[in-house]
C-alpha cells in the first residue's frame, strides 16, 4: 500500500516523490497555493500555524529551491497533522492538482450527488457513482446520521437536510461531495412529476404582498422546484439586495421609517419622451442626438418606463409629440423630458430649437421648456424630471421675455448638461459616439438613488473629463424635498377611463408591424421582417426562405413607398444595415438579408403600402424575371399619432406667450407703464411674476462650430451680448408672499461643478 493510501499517515512521513509533487502544486502562485492553506490551518485548533511560522515559510522563496509549502507541511505534521486531514483540506479548496498526488488511486467518483428541490409526497433518488480496483461499497449520511442507501418515497419535510456519500474501497475510502435536499410544503404539486425535476426550474410558492406598520417584519416566502437545487436572490425596487438573507428562500427584514415611506414613493406610472434633434436644415448638424437617445431609452425601459424615442421633429411635430405625451400623465405618474439638439436660454427659460427652426430663430419657432412644465404641473404628476442636452448661451435675436406661471410644487428636477450661459459638448468622432453628458449620465442611470443625488454623481464624474474640464459643467436645479429615484416602483392607481385610452393608445403606437411569409408564383417564398430602432424609425428587411431549384440567383427588394417619407432609393435594400444608416440596430438584425431604413414616420399621412419585387434568373434562361405583390402595414409605430398635423387647439403653443400678444410680458423699459405692478386690478391672476437680474450673465462671444481640444464639438450657441437679462422665477400667491417667496427661491437648489 502506498502511502498515498494511509489517511492516518502523518505528514513527515510522506514519501519523498509524493511529497515534492505535493509540494510543486501548492508552491505555484495562485488563490489555492500554500497560503491559502496556512490560512485554513490557521482556524484549526489542532494545527494552528502562527502568523510568524508563516512568515518564515514564505522567506523559503528566497533559497535555492525553497520550498514555502514543504516547511509548512513539516509545521503542521509535527502538531499531528494526517494524510485524512491534508486531504480534507485540498478538497474544501477545491485543489485538484494537489489532490491527484495524495488521493487514493483505487477510487474514482464518476458522478457525484446533485443537490434538488423538492415537493413534499414526491419520490426522492440520489445518485453516487463510483469505481475502484476492488469492488466498491456506499455508505450515505445525512449530516452525521448513517441512512442506508438513498431512495425515498414519499418525501417529508423532515428529509430535508444535507447528505454525503462515502465510498469503501478495501481499507480505503472517498467522499462524494455534499447535496442539499429541500423540501417544499405546497398544496398542490403543479402537475410536476419527480420525473420532470430534471433539468426543470418551477416556482411553486410565490411571495404575497404586505402591508405593515413601522416596526413590524417583513417576511416573505419563495419557492422552487428542480434539480440542480435553485439558487435564490431577492430584489427591492429592481436593486439586489446584498445581505446574508437577501439569498435564501425565506427573507425576513425589519421595516425602518424608510421603508414605511415607500408607498407615498410609489408611482402611478413612468412615461419618457426623448427627442433627438441632429438633421437641422438652417444650422450645423449634429451627430450625438441619435446615440444618446438610443441608449437612453434602453436604459430607461429596463426601468419599466413608458419611452416614445422621436428623431429630428419640426416645430409642429414637436409640439403634437409634447401633446401626446402630456395625454399619458395623470396624478401620480413619474414623467421625464430629455431633450438633445440645438438650443438656448433667455432670463431663465430654456428653450428647444426644431430641425426646420430658421436662421436667426426666435421663441416664436422654438419650444420653451417651462411651459411644458406648467402644463405636467396640472397633471399632478409625482415627479417632473427634465434633461436638457443643449446649449445655454443668450439668443441675442429674441428679446422676448415669456410670462409664464408655474405652481410652488416640491418634485421638479431640471439636470442641464451645462451651465447658464455656456454650451454643450459632443465628441468629435469617425463613428457615433454620446454627447458629454450622456457618457455618464447612461452609467449611473439605473442606480437606486434619489434622482438630485444621481445626478450630482453625473456631475462629478463629467469635472473628472479633461476634454471638457472648465468649459461645461452639469447644472442642477431642483425643489425636490422627497426621496423620489427614477427606480421606484409602479403601483397603478386609478385611473380613469380617459387615462387607459391613452395608455392603450401609446400602446398601439410602439407596436411592430408583425413578419409576414410571401408566397410567389415561382415557387420561391420571402420573409418580409420589421424592427423599430425609434418611435419613428422603422426598420423593413427581407430574407428568402426558400427558392426553386433549377433558380440559380432570387433576390428580393422593397420599394413604391409613399413620398410622404421622403427616402433615398440609394440607401434602400442595401446587403448590410450600415449601408442604410442603421449603426445602432445591425447586431441584432437578421444576418443575410437586404435592409431599408424608413425614418420620420410622423410625417406618413395614409397608411403605409409598398411593393415586394422578387428578382430571380434560371439556368435555362440569362434574364432576370420580376415577380411583384403590394404589401400594406397601416400606420407602424408612431404614425398613428398624426403628428404631422398643424398644431392642435390645445396644443403647448399656447403656453409659450409669443411678442405683442396680450398675454405677453411688458420690457423691461416699459414696466414704468404698470405702476401698480403685473398684479394689477384688472387683472386677477393668482400668481405673482417674480423677476431678478442674473448675476454675471455678461456676455462672451459665442461659437457656431468651434472645435474643442481637436476631439469635441459644439453644439450651437448663439452670440452673447452684455446686456442685462432677468431671471423670472414665478411662485404662487399667498397672504404672507414675502415668506413665500424665499421659500420657493430657496428650495431651488443650484448645484455647480
Amino acid at each position: 500500500m502506498s502511502d498515498s493510501s494511509d489517511r492516518s499517515l502523518n505528514l513527515n512521513f510522506l514519501k519523498e516523490p509524493v511529497l515534492r509533487k505535493l509540494c510543486e502544486a501548492l508552491d505555484k502562485t495562485n488563490s489555492k497555493g500554500w497560503r491559502k492553506l496556512g490560512e485554513m490551518v490557521g482556524n484549526d485548533r489542532r494545527f494552528r500555524v502562527s502568523s510568524d511560522e508563516m512568515e518564515m515559510c514564505s522567506l523559503k522563496v528566497l533559497e535555492l529551491e525553497g520550498s514555502p509549502s514543504r516547511v509548512l507541511l513539516r509545521l503542521m505534521g509535527d502538531r499531528g497533522c494526517t494524510l485524512g486531514h491534508l486531504v480534507d483540506l485540498l478538497q474544501t479548496m477545491g485543489h485538484t492538482d494537489a489532490l491527484q498526488c495524495v488521493k487514493p488511486p483505487g477510487i474514482q467518483i464518476l458522478i457525484q450527488p446533485q443537490s434538488v428541490a423538492i415537493i413534499v409526497g414526491h419520490n426522492l433518488r440520489l445518485s453516487c457513482y463510483a469505481v475502484g480496483k476492488a469492488g466498491v461499497q456506499f455508505q450515505w449520511f445525512k449530516t452525521k446520521e448513517e441512512v442506508g442507501n438513498l431512495v425515498i418515497s414519499p418525501v417529508q419535510l423532515t428529509d430535508a437536510g444535507f447528505y454525503i456519500c462515502r465510498v469503501n474501497c478495501g481499507d480505503s475510502f472517498e467522499f462524494s461531495q455534499w447535496a442539499q435536499v429541500d423540501v417544499l410544503n405546497v398544496a398542490t404539486s403543479y402537475g410536476l412529476g419527480s420525473h420532470s425535476l430534471e433539468g426543470r426550474l418551477k416556482v411553486v410558492i410565490q411571495p404575497q404582498g404586505q402591508r405593515l406598520l413601522v416596526g413590524d417584519t417583513l417576511q416573505l416566502e419563495c419557492g422552487a422546484v428542480g434539480r440542480p437545487i435553485p439558487r435564490y436572490q431577492w430584489h427591492r425596487n429592481g436593486v439586489p439586495l446584498h445581505f446574508p438573507e437577501a439569498s435564501k428562500r425565506r427573507l425576513t427584514v425589519r421595516r425602518s421609517e424608510e421603508d414605511a415611506n415607500i408607498l407615498e414613493r410609489l408611482s402611478t406610472d413612468k412615461v419618457a419622451l426623448l427627442i433627438g434633434n441632429l438633421s437641422y436644415r438652417n444650422h450645423p448638424q449634429l451627430k450625438a442626438p441619435m446615440v444618446d437617445v438610443y441608449d437612453l431609452t434602453n436604459l430607461l425601459r429596463q426601468l419599466n418606463f413608458k419611452v416614445v424615442s422621436l428623431l429630428d421633429l419640426t416645430e409642429s411635430e414637436m409640439r403634437n409629440a409634447v401633446d401626446e405625451f402630456l395625454l399619458l400623465l395623470h396624478k401620480g405618474v413619474y414623467g421625464l423630458l430629455y431633450y438633445a439638439g440645438h438650443g438656448y436660454e433667455n432670463y431663465g427659460n430654456s428653450f428647444m430649437v426644431p430641425v426646420d427652426a430658421p436662421n436667426p430663430y426666435h421663441s416664436a419657432n422654438c419650444l420653451c421648456v417651462q411651459s411644458i412644465l406648467k402644463l405636467m404641473q396640472e397633471k399632478e404628476t409625482g415627479l417632473n424630471v427634465f434633461l436638457l442636452d443643449m446649449c445655454r448661451k443668450r439668443n441675442i435675436h429674441d428679446d422676448t421675455t415669456p410670462n409664464i406661471l408655474l405652481r410652488v410644487t416640491a418634485n421638479i428636477v431640471f439636470g442641464y448638461a451645462t451651465c447658464q450661459d455656456a454650451e454643450a459638448f459632443e465628441l468629435s468622432s469617425s463613428g457615433f459616439t454620446n454627447g458629454v453628458f450622456v457618457k455618464f449620465l447612461k452609467k449611473r442611470l439605473l442606480e437606486d438613488e434619489k434622482i438630485t443625488v444621481l445626478l450630482d454623481r453625473v456631475a462629478e464624474d463629467m469635472g473628472q473629463f479633461d476634454a471638457t474640464k472648465g468649459k461645461q459643467a452639469l447644472e442642477i436645479r431642483s425643489s425636490l424635498s422627497e426621496r423620489r429615484a427614477l427606480t421606484d416602483p409602479v403601483l397603478p392607481g386609478d385611473s380613469s377611463d380617459m387615462a387607459l385610452a391613452h395608455n392603450r393608445q401609446w400602446a398601439k403606437a410602439h407596436e411592430l408591424p408583425e413578419s409576414m411569409s410571401l408566397d410567389f408564383d415561382c415557387g420561391a417564398q420571402i420573409k418580409l421582417g420589421f424592427a423599430a430602432e425609434f418611435s419613428n424609425v422603422l426598420v423593413i428587411y427581407t430574407h428568402i426562405v426558400k427558392k426553386p431549384e433549377d433558380m440559380f440567383f432570387c433576390q428580393a427588394h422593397v420599394t413604391n413607398f409613399s413620398p410622404d417619407l421622403d427616402i433615398d432609393p440609394k440607401e434602400m435594400n442595401r446587403e448590410t444595415p450600415e449601408e442604410t444608416g442603421i449603426y445602432l440596430l445591425s447586431s441584432s438584425l437578421p444576418q443575410h438579408c437586404l435592409y431599408t431604413r424608413l425614418s420620420s414616420l410622423q410625417k406618413l399621412r395614409d397608411q403605409l403600402g409598398f411593393t415586394v419585387c422578387l428578382q430571380g434568373s434560371f439556368k435555362a434562361m440569362d434574364e432576370l424575371v420580376d415577380w411583384t405583390t403590394d404589401v400594406n402595414i397601416g400606420k407602424p409605430l408612431i404614425a398613428r399619432l398624426d403628428l404631422y398635423r398643424t398644431m392642435r387647439r390645445n396644443s403647448c403653443l399656447q403656453t409659450c406667450p409669443m411678442p405683442h400678444s396680450p398675454c405677453h410680458s411688458p420690457r423691461a423699459e416699459h414696466l414704468h407703464h404698470h405702476p401698480q405692478g403685473l398684479l394689477s386690478p384688472h387683472c386677477s391672476s393668482p400668481y405673482l411674476d417674480v423677476c431678478e437680474p442674473l448675476q454675471g450673465a455678461v456676455g462672451g462671444s459665442g461659437c457656431v462650430s468651434s472645435t474643442l481640444y481637436d476631439n469635441c464639438f459644439s453644439r450651437y450657441g448663439c452670440t452673447s451680448s452684455d446686456s442685462p437679462g432677468r431671471a423670472s422665477i414665478p411662485i404662487e400667491t399667498t397672504d404672507d408672499i414675502n415668506e413665500l417667496q424665499t421659500v420657493f427661491i430657496n428650495s431651488l437648489q443650484f448645484h455647480h461643478q
